[in-house]
């Protein structure tokens, strides 16, 4: 099966091309699509000296956000007739083992759509998590009950097996995922900048009936938002969040107009708070 992997850049070459030289010899890997998300720094010039017949650069000439430069390379890998496509931030460590690993799942059961490793960042572990309700939701617009949050979406720990278990949802940072299943559902939805991108493909995917699964066995190692927290503000991520959080809730929730308003409610208040708390 064809495979190719798509790495989206902004402002991060080092961490782009520390990556690129790590996996360019993998021979589990046909392509290396680089997208550079309109970068404002010198990465197009860095990275372009790595073009080959293997390594493809993309320039998107305006920065639309994380799901619409990703967009761009898994229509690149969809045009040029591939089987498969990893989404991989520049800022993650992954053996070419983990790699044939990942195909060989793929392989073995044509009904994945998207296939994750477990995520091993700043000491923490992720096996994906379920999509939200409208109680967490709303646990997540009061500040102070945030962790609450993100514990009411984890599976509880006895829920995994050692090898593939299927989830709602699977990190975006690193997974591979069948790019037939991708197309259609329209890939990443566009409309959200940053944030969500993972909670939005985990209910398109429900609602096709496509599975989503994390193969425990596996694991890659990410520095967390490396790229992010260079070029954001805490208060510019606040509000991409939330905004994203937004869209989601009115688009893929399908919770009703009293519980959305409520929600809106919470959201403002919790806008509201935070630029009291930031600028303090």
């Amino acid at each position: 099966m064809k495979t190719g992997i798509v790495i989206l850049n902004y402002n991060d070459y080092d961490n782009t091309i520390k990556m690129i030289e790590s996996i360019k010899d993998y021979k589990c890997l046909d392509k290396i699509v680089i997208v550079d998300n309109a970068s404002s720094d010198l990465s197009v010039q860095k990275i372009r000296p790595y073009e080959s017949d293997k390594i493809k650069l993309i320039e998107s000439k305006t920065n639309k956000g994380y799901s619409s430069g990703n967009n761009l390379g898994l229509k690149y890998l969809d045009e040029e007739e591939y089987d498969l496509a990893i989404i991989s931030n520049p800022d993650i460590e992954v053996s070419s083992s983990v790699i044939e690993e990942l195909i060989k799942d793929m392989k073995n059961d044509k009904d994945i759509a998207i296939l994750g490793p477990k995520i091993l960042e700043n000491g923490t572990i992720s096996k994906g998590w379920k999509l939200p309700t409208f109680k967490t939701e709303l646990i997540s617009n009061i500040n102070y009950f945030s962790r609450k949050q993100k514990e009411l979406i984890k599976y509880p720990a006895d829920y995994y097996v050692d090898g593939i278990n299927k989830v709602d949802v699977v990190h975006g940072c690193f997974f591979i995922s069948r790019l037939s299943m991708l197309k259609e559902i329209d890939y990443f939805d566009e409309e959200t900048f940053l944030y969500y991108e993972e909670n939005i493909l985990g209910s398109k995917c429900k609602e096709k009936k496509f599975k989503v699964a994390v193969d425990t066995r596996l694991s890659v190692n990410h520095m967390q938002s490396v790229s992010v927290d260079k070029s954001l503000k805490k208060i510019q991520k606040y509000k991409r969040l939330k905004e994203s959080q937004q869209y989601y809730v009115l688009n893929y929730m399908h919770i009703g107009i009293v519980r959305y308003l409520i929600l809106r409610m919470f959201y403002y208040l919790s806008i509201f708070v935070s630029y009291i708390i930031f600028w303090m």
